[in-house]
Protein backbone atom coordinates (compact mmCIF):
# COMPACT_ATOMS: atom_id res chain seq x y z
CA UNK A 1 0.00 0.00 0.00
CA UNK A 2 1.42 3.34 -0.97
CA UNK A 3 0.89 6.50 0.98
CA UNK A 4 0.84 9.86 -0.69
CA UNK A 5 0.86 13.08 1.17
CA UNK A 6 -1.02 16.04 -0.17
CA UNK A 7 0.69 19.36 0.09
CA UNK A 8 -1.37 22.50 -0.26
CA UNK A 9 0.48 25.45 -1.67
CA UNK A 10 -2.59 27.50 -2.56
CA UNK A 11 -3.08 28.83 0.98
CA UNK A 12 -2.22 32.54 0.90
CA UNK A 13 -1.84 33.02 4.66
CA UNK A 14 1.67 34.29 5.35
CA UNK A 15 4.19 32.71 7.69
CA UNK A 16 6.37 35.28 9.38
CA UNK A 17 9.97 35.36 8.20
CA UNK A 18 11.12 35.61 11.81
CA UNK A 19 8.99 32.70 13.09
CA UNK A 20 12.02 30.95 14.57
CA UNK A 21 12.92 34.10 16.52
CA UNK A 22 9.70 34.10 18.54
CA UNK A 23 9.69 33.89 22.33
CA UNK A 24 7.89 30.55 22.15
CA UNK A 25 10.69 29.11 19.99
CA UNK A 26 13.32 30.47 22.38
CA UNK A 27 11.48 28.82 25.27
CA UNK A 28 11.34 25.54 23.35
CA UNK A 29 15.05 25.65 22.48
CA UNK A 30 15.97 26.34 26.11
CA UNK A 31 13.66 23.60 27.37
CA UNK A 32 15.05 21.13 24.83
CA UNK A 33 18.64 21.99 25.80
CA UNK A 34 17.90 21.56 29.52
CA UNK A 35 16.00 18.29 29.02
CA UNK A 36 18.76 16.92 26.80
CA UNK A 37 21.40 17.79 29.39
CA UNK A 38 19.28 16.26 32.18
CA UNK A 39 18.90 13.01 30.24
CA UNK A 40 22.64 12.91 29.46
CA UNK A 41 23.63 13.48 33.07
CA UNK A 42 20.97 11.19 34.55
CA UNK A 43 21.65 8.28 32.15
CA UNK A 44 24.56 6.88 34.22
CA UNK A 45 22.14 6.65 37.16
CA UNK A 46 19.70 4.63 35.06
CA UNK A 47 16.98 7.25 35.27
CA UNK A 48 15.40 9.49 32.64
CA UNK A 49 14.46 13.13 33.16
CA UNK A 50 10.77 12.20 32.89
CA UNK A 51 11.21 9.61 35.65
CA UNK A 52 13.00 12.15 37.84
CA UNK A 53 10.05 14.52 37.39
CA UNK A 54 7.58 11.77 38.24
CA UNK A 55 9.51 10.70 41.35
CA UNK A 56 9.83 14.32 42.49
CA UNK A 57 6.08 14.80 42.21
CA UNK A 58 5.34 11.61 44.16
CA UNK A 59 7.80 12.68 46.84
CA UNK A 60 6.23 16.12 47.17
CA UNK A 61 2.69 14.72 47.19
CA UNK A 62 2.66 11.07 48.38
CA UNK A 63 -0.43 9.13 47.42
CA UNK A 64 -0.92 10.71 44.01
CA UNK A 65 -2.76 8.56 41.51
CA UNK A 66 -1.63 7.96 37.95
CA UNK A 67 -4.48 10.12 36.67
CA UNK A 68 -3.49 12.99 38.96
CA UNK A 69 0.13 12.69 37.85
CA UNK A 70 -0.89 12.71 34.19
CA UNK A 71 -2.86 15.93 34.67
CA UNK A 72 -0.07 17.52 36.68
CA UNK A 73 2.63 16.57 34.15
CA UNK A 74 0.45 17.28 31.11
CA UNK A 75 0.97 13.81 29.65
CA UNK A 76 -1.36 10.92 28.88
CA UNK A 77 -2.37 8.47 31.59
CA UNK A 78 -0.76 5.76 29.42
CA UNK A 79 2.59 7.58 29.51
CA UNK A 80 2.41 7.79 33.30
CA UNK A 81 1.38 4.12 33.58
CA UNK A 82 4.37 3.08 31.48
CA UNK A 83 6.84 5.08 33.60
CA UNK A 84 5.21 3.93 36.84
CA UNK A 85 5.50 0.29 35.74
CA UNK A 86 9.22 0.74 35.00
CA UNK A 87 9.87 2.49 38.30
CA UNK A 88 7.84 -0.10 40.19
CA UNK A 89 9.81 -2.95 38.54
CA UNK A 90 13.03 -1.31 39.72
CA UNK A 91 11.66 -0.97 43.24
CA UNK A 92 11.44 2.85 43.22
CA UNK A 93 7.67 3.13 43.57
CA UNK A 94 4.93 1.12 45.17
CA UNK A 95 1.21 1.19 44.57
CA UNK A 96 -1.23 1.03 47.43
CA UNK A 97 -4.99 0.79 47.31
CA UNK A 98 -6.85 3.93 48.27
CA UNK A 99 -8.39 3.47 51.74
CA UNK A 100 -11.96 4.12 50.53
CA UNK A 101 -11.78 3.40 46.79
CA UNK A 102 -10.09 0.03 46.37
CA UNK A 103 -9.85 0.30 42.58
CA UNK A 104 -7.80 3.52 42.87
CA UNK A 105 -4.05 2.98 43.23
CA UNK A 106 -1.97 5.57 45.07
CA UNK A 107 1.76 5.96 44.43
CA UNK A 108 4.47 6.12 47.07
CA UNK A 109 8.26 6.26 46.93
CA UNK A 110 10.14 3.32 48.36
CA UNK A 111 13.42 3.75 50.23
CA UNK A 112 15.25 2.76 47.03
CA UNK A 113 13.20 5.32 45.11
CA UNK A 114 14.09 8.03 47.60
CA UNK A 115 17.79 7.11 47.31
CA UNK A 116 17.60 7.29 43.51
CA UNK A 117 15.73 10.57 43.69
CA UNK A 118 18.41 12.05 45.95
CA UNK A 119 21.15 10.95 43.53
CA UNK A 120 19.23 12.33 40.56
CA UNK A 121 18.46 15.59 42.34
CA UNK A 122 22.17 16.14 42.97
CA UNK A 123 22.66 15.94 39.19
CA UNK A 124 19.84 18.42 38.57
CA UNK A 125 21.28 20.79 41.18
CA UNK A 126 24.54 20.68 39.22
CA UNK A 127 22.73 21.76 36.05
CA UNK A 128 20.97 24.54 37.98
CA UNK A 129 24.32 25.71 39.34
CA UNK A 130 25.83 25.73 35.85
CA UNK A 131 23.01 27.95 34.60
CA UNK A 132 23.25 30.26 37.63
CA UNK A 133 27.03 30.55 37.32
CA UNK A 134 26.84 31.44 33.62
CA UNK A 135 23.99 33.92 34.02
CA UNK A 136 24.94 35.36 37.38
CA UNK A 137 22.57 35.97 40.31
CA UNK A 138 20.77 38.99 38.83
CA UNK A 139 19.97 37.42 35.45
CA UNK A 140 19.06 34.11 37.10
CA UNK A 141 16.51 35.88 39.32
CA UNK A 142 15.19 37.87 36.35
CA UNK A 143 14.86 34.71 34.26
CA UNK A 144 12.93 32.92 36.98
CA UNK A 145 10.60 35.91 37.37
CA UNK A 146 10.07 36.23 33.61
CA UNK A 147 9.39 32.51 33.19
CA UNK A 148 6.83 32.63 36.01
CA UNK A 149 5.19 35.63 34.33
CA UNK A 150 5.09 33.83 30.96
CA UNK A 151 3.44 30.81 32.61
CA UNK A 152 0.86 33.07 34.27
CA UNK A 153 0.11 34.96 31.03
CA UNK A 154 -0.38 31.77 29.04
CA UNK A 155 -2.52 30.14 31.76
CA UNK A 156 -4.78 33.21 31.89
CA UNK A 157 -5.11 33.57 28.10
Amino acid sequence: MSYSRRVRHDDERPIAANALERVTWALRRAEWAVQTRKDQRLRPLGIAAAQYTLLMNVRSDPGLTGAELARRLNVTPQAVASQVARLEERGHLERRSHPRHRHVQELYLTDAGLDSLRDADAVIVGIEQLIAEKLGPRKTAQLRTLLDEVADVVREA
